[in-house]
């Protein structure tokens, strides 16, 4: 026989748990001494009655169940905001709505925890200044933050699915899991240190790759060791080339007053006067000039920290190559775009660029061209000149290096200082599309 559904089952036992004192009373109705329309209308009655608390006995049972039910459908849809009425401890029922709106309520704690902390994760990683990509077993990307978008210079949706050997990550996957790598992206090349972990997700394999820039950290101890050295030879030339430019200075003068007092005019007394004074003034002059050098490059050792106030690309760009009347300088503008950077720092950063790019220029009677964009949260900014381009790429950044004649080597270590600070990057290279050279400077929007 086919079973018996709950319902059912619980009817036929509400209708049999009634039927005895029914039938009892009716058979006491019928034998006992009571009129035809008496006896139908008891009868009818207590018909009514019985099937009546039998059904309502059926309905508030499967009411009741299909209260739970509802609340347990809730629960399996992460609906954790439904609660059951009537939930209290003297009653079976009461007792079962107790325990599952408790369990509600710590599945509402637990998915709420859960929440936050896959938001504090995805911040994290998002401003995180690390790279990171997760990789399916099938070396596929399936994760990757903000600054992992900017080290491939793609679109979120031109990254995601991607294999790590289209990607450029292949060799990631590959060898010792923690080293250091040189690897080269579309926005630059360098110095990574490299860790891979691994992790599992829906029950399947993952790789987990994070990549640190060494460059920045090393360039960073670098400038450090400089400034440290600058401070050491400032100090002490500054203390010998004081006084040696006063004695100089005061010799020079008194051989000058001497020579109008003494009233002597012998030749060749006249010309070891004119050579002792030439002298003079040499040891002067380039005590003079290289104070001046070792007071520039101090700036090196003091480049104080940016104040960050908003800054418009449009109106600092356009008014920074209007001070550059040596060369042609075209304008390309971009998107409005506001930055929040130090105005004064920016500028010179930029009359640096412009300048060597019209120092360049200026070699082979060419142009400069200045232009800027977005990308990916970025502002890139780039001077293009058509001079005869770079010797030497390796050693641009190098205090005291400079490739112009009677140049300090200041200008372009000083320029990257401040795009750091800032959380940007200068790039200087040999243009690829013609003869000349490239200066491009991100900052973050």
């Amino acid at each position: 026989m086919k079973r018996l559904t709950y319902e059912r089952r619980v009817q036929l036992l509400a209708l049999a748990a009634g039927l005895p004192g029914s039938l009892v009373a009716l058979i006491l109705l019928w034998t006992g001494n009571f009129s035809s329309g008496t006896a139908w209308t008891v009868t009818f009655l207590i018909v009514v009655l019985w099937l009546g608390f039998a059904y309502s006995l059926k309905s508030r049972v499967v009411f009741s169940l299909q209260t739970l039910s509802n609340l347990l459908a809730a629960l399996r849809e992460e609906d954790f905001s439904m609660r059951g009425r009537g939930a209290r401890t003297d009653d079976a029922m009461g007792e079962v709505m107790v325990e599952v709106n408790a369990l509600s309520e710590t599945l509402r704690q637990q998915r709420l925890g859960a929440l936050e902390a896959s938001a504090l994760l995805r911040t994290v990683m998002e401003e995180i200044d690390l790279a990171i990509f997760t990789f399916d077993q099938d070396k596929k990307l399936r994760l990757v933050n903000r600054a992992g978008v900017r080290l491939l210079a793609r679109p979120l949706e031109r990254l995601l699915g991607f294999t790590a050997e289209e990607l450029g990550l292949g060799a990631c996957l590959e060898g010792e899991p923690a080293r250091m790598m040189e690897l080269t992206f579309p926005s630059g090349s360098g110095r990574w240190g490299l860790r891979r972990g691994s992790f599992r997700q829906g029950g399947l394999p993952h790789h987990l790759i994070v990549l640190s820039d060494l460059s920045r950290t090393l360039r960073d101890e670098e400038r450090k060791a400089w400034q440290r050295l600058i401070r050491v030879l400032g100090h002490e030339l500054n203390n010998s080339l004081a006084p040696i430019q006063s004695v100089a200075q005061s010799l020079e003068s008194s051989l000058v007053m001497a020579t109008k007092s003494s009233g002597v005019h012998g030749d060749s007394f006249a010309g070891v006067l004119d050579d002792l004074r030439q002298g003079l003034g040499i040891i002067r002059s380039r005590t003079e000039a290289l104070s001046r050098f070792m007071t520039a490059y101090s700036q090196l050792a003091r480049l104080p920290q940016p104040k960050l106030m908003p800054v418009n690309v449009s109106d600092w760009v356009g008014r920074t190559v209007k001070l550059e009347t040596r060369v042609k300088v075209s304008l390309k503008k971009g998107p409005d775009a506001v930055i929040s950077a130090d105005g004064d720092q920016l500028e010179q950063l930029l009359i640096n660029l412009i300048r060597n790019a019209a120092d360049a220029a200026l070699e082979t009677k060419g142009a400069v061209q200045v232009g800027w964009a977005r990308k990916y949260g970025q502002v890139e900014l780039w001077v293009l000149d058509d001079g005869p381009g770079l010797p030497n790429t390796a050693n641009l950044f190098v205090p005291f290096f400079t490739t112009k004649p009677g140049g300090s080597g200041i200008g372009l270590v000083l320029s990257r200082q401040i795009a750091e600070a800032h959380g940007g990057e200068l790039t200087l290279k040999n243009r690829a599309d013609a003869r000349g050279c490239e200066a491009r400077l991100r900052l973050p929007i």
